[in-house]
């Protein structure tokens, strides 16, 4: 099927368009132009935004957790029940949309990919069989590591090497794209009952300093030469002071490529009358010295919702905010935790606003749009259908300075969002939208439209304003393939999922006997048990797998 989409504006910041223009697509691909007759189909889009798909890189989509939060959110599911309509399946929720929802809001927004950024290696079987149910969007996960026993113990007897083969092979087994780090150390020290832990603090029974396991696994990631960098959600999420904590994470780091994920919570210095403010401004600072670095913020929108986290260090300090007053918190023996809080962000509650600030302060500052990812680490800072709303407040300074006006007043004496005149561009929109975290994560062949791209093309109509214009999309091509067409879903295109994302990193094959025996002699379970096998995946969709970019000896 050749289709050619004619006089739309094209944003494409990789090949630096923006312009009208047309996109020619044969079967998958996009490709150069060629001649009207040899179209099957010429769809006038005159008036509208043409980009690639959108790729949402920090998204909580599968996994226990978001099963959990179903669970605690009954009210959000009762007010929020859509029917089935002819072929399209019924569903409810919006803080934490049910599985098919899912798919198909992130279709009517004009996404086609997104990751599950925290996926525990014993849970990854029922993580990939519930994105399984997801409509439409290609996915992946990162696999959850560094607070596990496996690793610790490794770690502790100074076996780097080990420690590289274990990431190899974890990744294998539980087939994932990335590696993702949460508050190193201080899950496991929470286990022994503590509840805070800093950068070079000893934990307990280890003896291990969270930098220790930061800098090993971000040295293994390196190794393995994974084409995303290791995902860090870091020390003091949400606590005053944790901004001081960030950079010194970043100074830690000493070169290595990370990923600093949701930093909005780990943005908060202790100024003002409330010791409370924002640290944005001496963070990104910071970050123009270290190109190593990228980030997405998590940024907080005003409303219901739900947070869910594995750092439950956290998550007990938040069940006292919780709203309504339900929260779920466990331990999950040997590899990490898991705290579920509702929560609700309130625009006349001091730290609630300052939050929103914040983490608007971290999107404007950064003169990098290609090391930065518009999320809100969903469902925690808020829902992802809320990004339109997100890219208005970036993109229209009159629009933020009016929300900001609602605020109380003792925000803006602690932050700087005032002062900054920047509005995002279209072309800056695109980059932290697809095309900057297609790059991030290593995707060649996606978030842009040039010869040999996968045709993940969406159509926008230009609305009142930029949260009307991205809310809704004219038409949206998967694969080439229409899956929304002037505004609905076609439900060909919409009744199965994408394909899953792995990378296939190297490992000794040593290490696979090692982790027979531990898990053998300390959890009672067979290697097989934990590893996924092709067939299962088959079973799921298509594979799409990753090779490393490089891979350093050891």
């Amino acid at each position: 099927m050749k289709t050619i989409l004619r006089g739309g504006r094209v944003v494409d910041p990789v090949h630096d368009r923006d312009a009208v223009a047309d996109v020619h697509i044969d079967g998958a691909r996009i490709v150069a132009p060629f001649p009207d007759e040899a179209a099957d189909r010429i769809v006038r889009v005159d008036g509208c935004l043409v980009m690639a798909a959108g790729i949402d890189l920090h998204s909580h989509i599968g996994g226990g957790k978001m099963v959990i939060a179903r669970e605690l959110m009954g009210e959000d599911h009762h007010r929020h029940r859509i029917a089935a309509a002819g072929p399209f399946r019924a569903g409810s929720g919006r803080a934490v949309p049910s599985s098919f929802q899912t798919g198909y809001a992130y279709a009517h927004m004009g996404y086609t990919m997104a990751f599950e950024p925290a996926m525990l290696p014993i849970n990854a079987r029922g993580a990939h069989l519930e994105m399984a149910d997801i409509p439409v969007l290609d996915r992946g996960a990162y696999v959850l590591l560094g607070n596990d026993d496996l690793l610790l113990e490794l770690l502790a007897r100074g076996e780097r090497s080990a420690v590289c083969d274990l990431v190899g092979w974890m990744l294998r087994a539980t087939r994932a794209m990335a590696v993702k780090l949460v508050n190193p150390g201080g899950i496991e020290a929470f286990k022994w009952g503590l509840r805070s832990i800093d950068l070079d603090e000893a934990g307990p029974h280890y003896g291990l300093t969270p930098r220790q396991i930061l800098t090993a696994l971000a040295e293994a990631v390196d190794r393995l030469g994974l084409p995303h960098p290791l995902h860090i959600h870091g020390l003091h999420l949400g606590l005053p002071g944790s901004a001081a904590t960030t950079r010194a994470t970043i100074e830690a780091l000493e070169g290595r490529r990370a990923h600093l994920t949701h930093l909005q919570f780990h943005a908060y210095g202790r100024e003002g009358p409330k010791g409370f403010s924002s640290g944005a401004a001496e963070i990104m600072e910071l970050l123009r010295r270290h190109p190593n670095i990228s980030l997405d913020v998590g940024q907080v929108m005003f409303g219901q919702t739900v947070t869910a986290s594995a750092d439950i260090m956290s998550q007990a300090r938040n069940a006292a905010y919780a709203r309504p007053k339900r929260s779920c918190l466990m331990d999950i023996e040997c590899e990490a935790g898991c705290g579920v809080v509702p929560f609700r962000y309130r625009h006349r509650n001091f730290v609630h606003a300052l939050q929103w600030v914040i983490g608007l302060e971290l999107f404007l500052l950064m003169d990098d749009p290609w090391r930065i990812a518009l999320t809100t680490d969903h469902p925690n800072g808020a829902p992802f259908t809320t990004y339109p709303e997100l890219i208005r407040l970036l993109g229209e300074r009159a629009y933020r300075e009016a929300m900001l006006a609602r605020l109380p007043a003792e925000v803006r004496e602690v932050s700087v969002l005032a002062d900054i005149r920047r509005e995002y561009s279209l072309s800056e929109i695109a980059v932290i939208t697809r095309a900057g975290p297609a790059r991030l994560l290593g995707l060649e062949d996606r978030g842009h439209l040039g010869p040999g791209a996968v045709a993940d093309v969406v159509v926008h109509e230009c609305g009142r304003d930029l949260a009307a214009t991205f809310a809704q999309v004219r038409h949206l091509l998967k694969a080439g393939q229409f899956v929304v067409e002037n505004g609905e879903l076609r439900p060909e295109a919409t009744a199965r999922g994408g394909a899953i994302h792995v990378v296939e990193a190297p490992f000794d094959p040593a290490i696979r006997r090692h982790a027979a025996r531990h898990l053998e002699e300390v959890r009672g379970m067979r290697v097989e048990s934990l590893e996924i096998g092709e067939d299962e995946l088959a079973e799921l969709g298509p594979l799409e797998a990753h090779r490393p970019r490089r891979h350093m000896a050891a």
